[in-house]
């Protein structure tokens, strides 16, 4: 699994963030998302992921499952 970001969608909520601090974080100048893992590898952590692409408000992340192109 892979985790994308659309940096034209996103509008710099947070939300990522607050749902997982060690996968997300947010530029300074102008709070886009920052994905400082990209291939999460345990339940828990695609668990939060997943949690974090279902909240998102732009809908601007995404969880690329093996095999596919997103």
């Amino acid at each position: 699994m892979r985790i994308t970001a659309d940096l034209d969608r996103c509008v710099g909520a947070g939300q990522c963030v607050l749902t997982d601090p060690v996968v997300f974080d947010q530029r300074d100048d102008d709070g886009t998302v920052i994905i400082l893992s990209t291939t999460p590898e345990d339940a828990e952590t695609i668990g939060r992921v997943r949690e974090a692409i279902r909240i998102c408000p732009s809908q601007a992340l995404a969880l690329a499952e093996p095999g596919t192109t997103s």
